[in-house]
């Protein structure tokens, strides 16, 4: 099937002068029409629909900027490249302010008017074909990094790669590769899972080649970075994962240079035990030896103390007493009030922390609403709308504070989410956990072992002894527990949810960034 050639109208009352550029792009399969005025090219367009317009800024008559405007009245989707003799900054400010997609300076060659024309018109094209041919120069060694990975390293390496050309090929439109990286991914899940349930009692227990964790947070990212006299921002956004830091993060490029390394957060990958081990620095059996009481509320408070528990790790890490300023965001309602306490925190000395819950809000509420289910149907929705928040957020505005102070500031998650969609039955006494993806109970049991890490000795996790349970079990992949008496609503409710708690690369292999203002030191 021959392609239908794309149209560009090209306005200009000197366009006789063009016409090696006309026959540059005619050869090229372009059909372009010329008109010397804006009248006529307003009734050109209005019978004509043009996939591209080149429009002069200066013709007698109608100004082309006019001439954009009743462009932009009748079709706002136009694409349109402003060609002037004029170099002067408000003329390209105004044009770029009326939305042109592009600006060329004569005298422009027939090679760069075709750079700007091949942009507009087949740069979605052509930026799909790179991707495909990329991803498929490249398919080989990530098969082969996915089956040889056997050391922490190899699956954060082979997960960061594969995470990147997943969003590559989405954007790109490249679905259908996009679905092998989905396959290569699954694969990785599966070898992860095993891969943490052999070694993950020697990562906590001291071994030497452990991959970082979360009670290194703050040691490895926060503390070197303290300056007396300088404030420091340290944001958490809960359940955030990689792939959704690396669709905001092409956001925060034009105020920060950004560092970015890999960690993992520590089981179960929830918050109340993931975030105050970043809190703390140290592992749920070192937080119940100094606060043995915690453990006897209920888990979803646990989180209640994070302030005091980052207090007394600066303490630990530095010898002396660093000024803690702390906030935790459910909601944007009051952001103007947050900013203004964070402004004025920033002005001072020490860290200031900021735990932003929305992308977790959104998360656990996606699986109570059909509503939130259909808008964030899979993981490239759940991204876009992560990104959609931020765009808006008072996170956005916090960050920006940060610049504009020239603050450093770290930014991490305590932890990720997995789309799940194998549910498998789990046995249990009453008195087990309610959270889908790990359980702590008495005589806990999954109808099939290989779908989750079974732990009965809770010094592996570096859990109290005797505080919780006898029993440990965490999901692996993409599995959920789901009970026995109530099989058919947890599977027709919780398919397809994101959750959290278990043991996969979403969930525990974490972004940790450090942002450097671009305006240099204070």
């Amino acid at each position: 099937m021959t392609p239908i050639p794309r149209r560009i109208l090209w306005i200009d009352d000197e366009v006789e002068l063009f016409e090696p550029h006309l026959l540059f792009l005619r050869q090229r399969g372009y059909e372009v029409d010329t008109t010397t005025n804006g009248d006529d090219a307003l009734e050109l367009a209005r019978a004509q629909s043009y996939d591209l317009v080149l429009l002069d800024e200066q013709m007698p008559g109608r100004r082309g900027l006019d001439v954009l405007s009743e462009l932009r009245r009748e079709e706002p989707h136009a694409r349109v490249v402003m060609v002037t003799k004029s170099e002067e900054d408000r003329t390209m400010v105004e044009a770029i302010g009326r939305r042109v997609d592009d600006y060329l300076v004569k005298p422009a060659s027939p090679r760069q008017v075709l750079s700007v024309v091949t942009r507009l018109l087949e740069g979605q094209q052509l930026r799909q074909q790179r991707a495909a041919q990329d991803f498929a120069s490249r398919f080989a060694q990530l098969s082969r990094m996915r089956a040889e990975a056997d050391s922490w390293e190899h699956f954060f390496a082979a997960y960061d790669e594969l995470v990147d050309w997943d969003l590559r090929l989405h954007q790109a439109g490249e679905r259908g590769l996009a679905d092998s990286v989905e396959s290569l991914l699954a694969d990785l899940r599966r070898n992860f899972g095993v891969h943490v349930s052999k070694q993950y009692g020697a990562w906590l227990g001291g071994g030497a080649n452990r991959p970082p964790l979360s009670v290194d947070v703050v040691s490895r990212a926060v503390v070197p970075h303290l300056k007396p006299g300088k404030a420091l921002l340290f944001v958490v956004i809960d359940c955030m994962r990689l792939d959704q830091w690396r669709t905001i993060r092409p956001l925060l490029g034009r105020d920060f240079d950004i560092e970015e390394s890999l960690y993992s957060s520590i089981l179960p990958t929830a918050t109340p035990y993931s975030r105050n081990a970043i809190f703390s620095g140290q592992f749920p059996d070192q937080i119940a030896a100094d606060r043995p009481e915690w453990w006897e509320i209920e888990e979803g408070s646990l989180n209640a103390f994070e302030d005091d528990l980052l207090r007394e790790q600066l303490r630990r890490l530095t010898g002396r007493d660093v000024p803690v300023h702390y906030e935790k965001v459910f909601t944007d309602a009051d952001s103007d009030d947050l900013v203004s306490r964070v402004r004025r925190a920033l002005r001072g000395d020490g860290v200031v922390a900021v735990v932003f819950n929305f992308v977790d809000l959104l998360t656990h509420g996606r699986s109570e609403s059909a509503i939130l289910m259909e808008v964030a149907r899979d993981v490239e929705a759940l991204r876009t709308l992560t990104k959609q928040w931020f765009e808006r957020s008072s996170a956005s505005r916090v960050l920006r504070e940060a610049a504009a102070a020239r603050a450093m500031t770290v930014i991490t998650s305590d932890h990720g989410s997995i789309h799940c969609e194998r549910p498998v039955t789990v046995f249990a006494r009453r008195d087990a956990t309610a959270n889908l993806r790990y359980k702590f109970g008495e005589d806990l049991r999954a109808e099939d072992r290989h779908a989750a890490f079974s732990v009965n000795d809770e010094s592996l996790l570096r859990f109290p002894p005797g505080s919780l349970a006898r029993n440990y079990i965490f999901a692996l992949e993409d599995h959920f527990f789901v009970y026995p008496t109530k099989l058919r609503e947890y599977q027709a409710r919780y398919r397809g949810s994101f959750l959290h708690g278990g043991v996969s690369p979403e969930e525990m292999i974490l972004p940790l960034a450090v942002l450097t203002p671009r305006s240099g030191p204070r």
